[in-house]
């Protein structure tokens, strides 16, 4: 049987430069992403994903609004977010700003929610730190009731108790389709299946098939739940171009700006290009030609019995022009030859 595939792509809004290497302002990037999306509704990529951040080199902090007006120019894309850091958010609000884009996008709104590798939205937002664990685990609770479109009788630590109360706007038709995003947790795994929620695993570095054992336990949970196993999915880096000498040598300038900020804040070594070439030759990082790229989802696709596949095509300051080119080629040429490959 053909494995049924869904492929998608993310951003985090990464701020771009101009024609004369200059950062972009926040507004102009927001206003690319805008038209990004709606290349890559064209083309029939089956869903863009917008990330939460709260820092100077990226420019989307509220990627409801920024999908709310994908949905106005989009007609037939699947909109999320990628991830919403739902530890520093109100849990209520969450369901009702997507249960908002689901109304306006007739029915097209998804929501990944995580933890979020970055910790910027904590003291913004006046959340402690050491509270981590707690205010992911609690809010995912209250999340999880409210998206049952009932009645809300909910208690916890983090905010005062619910009784007997109602969320809306409610969802249309069905449920809002809610992912877990995982960075390699096990707690996380099960925690997903606990709930009964589709599993999205964040694989930004090493061999994606390391991932094997996190999709096998999530298998395991469920069959000792009793259930049927929801989607699971990947989300990685990538870029495409014309030849794997061109798509690599747009994306190592802007990749090792990113990976080297980053990297500096948390204690990492800069990033050689002996690593670049290691990650795009037996890592994560899926960049090259539209057959290379293809030819590698394919793989990790079958390898991990993956649902859905988001290449995270923005990457640093890598320009606008050379981001049009590459979802141009994903959704024209890359897409169609994975379905070929997974037929």
């Amino acid at each position: 049987m053909a494995q049924h595939l869904e492929l998608g792509l993310d951003t985090f809004g990464d701020v771009t430069t101009d024609a004369e290497g200059n950062l972009l302002p926040h507004a102009q990037v927001l206003r690319n992403v805008v038209d990004q999306a709606v290349l890559a509704d064209e083309l029939g990529v089956d869903f863009i994903g917008v990330g939460e951040h709260h820092r100077a080199d990226f420019a989307v902090s509220a990627p409801e609004v920024l999908l709310a007006a994908i949905a106005g120019r989009t007609k037939r894309i699947h909109l999320g977010s990628a991830v919403t850091v739902l530890s520093s958010d109100d849990p209520i609000r969450v369901f009702q700003r997507f249960s908002t884009l689901d109304a306006v996008s007739q029915g097209r709104a998804e929501v990944i929610l995580g933890r979020g590798s970055f910790t910027e939205s904590f003291p913004l937002f006046g959340f402690e730190l050491s509270q981590y664990e707690t205010l992911f685990e609690e809010k995912l609770d209250l999340f999880v009731a409210v998206l049952r479109q009932e009645a809300v009788t909910w208690s916890g630590s983090i905010r005062p108790p619910l009784k007997n109360q109602r969320v809306f706007p409610p969802i249309e038709n069905g449920t809002l389709k809610t992912w877990i995003g995982v960075g390699g947790s096990p707690e996380s795994v099960i925690r997903a299946a606990r709930h009964d929620l589709p599993l999205m695993l964040a694989i930004i570095g090493g061999d994606p098939t390391r991932f094997k054992p996190y999709v096998d336990l999530y298998h395991r949970a469920y069959a000792q739940l009793g259930k049927p196993v929801q989607p699971i999915g990947v989300h990685s880096p990538g870029h495409v171009a014309d030849t794997d000498a061109q798509a690599r040598a747009e994306l190592y300038p802007s990749y090792k700006r990113m990976r080297d900020k980053i990297g500096a804040e948390r204690g990492w070594p800069p990033m050689g290009k002996g690593d670049f070439e290691q990650e795009a030759d037996h890592g994560s990082l899926y960049v090259g030609s539209p057959e290379t790229v293809a030819r590698k989802i394919a793989v990790t696709a079958k390898a991990l019995g993956i649902q859905r596949f988001d290449m995270k095509y923005s990457a640093g300051p890598l320009p606008h022009d050379k981001l049009m080119r590459s979802i141009e080629l994903y959704g024209s040429k890359v897409i169609p030859m994975v379905r070929e490959m997974l037929a």
